[in-house]
């Protein structure tokens, strides 16, 4: 299934929480940030393809209408310098074509981007934003898988991202990121989750319950990793995610969670990532919508 698609499916649940009022000042918000080349901004204010991926899915769950036609003008500029663009940003024009394949040229080079981002495959089967990398990393191999699984595609060496994710598994239900720093923590958990659910690939037992033990009651949010200083908006949402797709209940953390959430939320239409972070973005709007549609259900 589209990795896209599947966190969309809950995050256009975030209007019945947060009511019309509050959807309307998101939606004017995401669509300020919007440049004239019909990018998205970054914390610079400059168009760049990971926070308009972000600006766009925040509109798509918000069941507003796209900027088709300006986004497609800019999805084909950038893909006219591919090879100038890292992984990451490979995907999120891979992710971002998958929004508006109608509006795009019969010439838009998807192939080529798929390419693209296969130069980023490492010898263990993954993938690792990182050029030369040896080992593949749990956030790459998500991104890659969701490249292709937006437009449909199979993953290549499926199997190779499956070895890559077990020797990223720290043992206790979690996993590391990378092999650089194997600390076992949330987003590369959740991420680890979700793909062995799209790859059918078993899930340890202690998984949901190392999840849960994030969880930090006096906050309401979820830490990063342990001993982390405070949680995070990002880390709240992915784990929802994560748990919800393992079909673990949370319902005891929903009332502190709503709380924390709303903690994050500005009444000018964004949301901060977490309490010290004094500036309001797209990336971490997204998150917001994204855990309050798991709050809503």
């Amino acid at each position: 299934m589209s990795l896209r698609l599947e966190m969309l499916q809950v995050a256009r649940l975030a209007p019945s929480v947060l009511g019309p009022e509050a959807s309307a000042l998101i939606e004017k918000f995401v669509r300020s940030q919007q440049n004239a080349d019909g990018g998205f901004r970054d914390r610079d204010g400059q168009s760049d393809l990971y926070y308009t991926s972000f600006a766009i899915d925040a509109l798509t769950a918000l069941q507003a209408t796209l900027p088709a036609a300006s986004l497609a003008a800019f999805l084909a500029g950038k893909a006219e310098s591919l090879g100038t663009l890292d992984f990451v940003h490979r995907c999120c024009l891979a992710r971002l074509a998958s929004s508006v394949r109608d509006e795009l040229p019969a010439s838009f080079p998807l192939t080529a981007i798929l390419d693209a981002v296969e130069a980023f495959r490492t010898p263990d089967g993954g993938y690792n934003q990182a050029p030369g990398a040896k080992t593949g990393s749990a956030y790459a191999c998500f991104l890659a898988y969701g490249a292709y699984s937006d437009h449909g595609k199979t993953l290549p060496n499926a199997e190779g991202v499956a070895a890559c994710l077990d020797s990223l598994a720290t043992g206790d239900g979690a996993w590391a990121n990378d092999t650089f720093l194997p600390v076992p923590n949330v987003p590369a958990t959740a991420a680890a989750v979700t793909l062995c659910r799209n790859l059918r690939l078993p899930v340890p037992p202690a998984t949901a319950e190392w999840l849960l033990g994030s969880f930090q009651p006096e906050s309401g949010g979820f830490l990063p990793f342990p001993g982390a200083p405070m949680p995070d908006l990002l880390s709240t949402a992915v784990a929802l995610h994560a748990l919800d797709g393992l079909q673990a209940p949370f319902g005891a953390v929903r009332e502190s969670a709503l709380d924390f959430v709303d903690s994050l939320w500005s009444a000018e239409g964004g949301f901060h990532g977490t309490w010290d972070d004094d500036e309001l973005d797209l990336e971490y709007t997204y998150y917001g919508l994204l855990a309050l549609g798991h709050l809503a259900l």
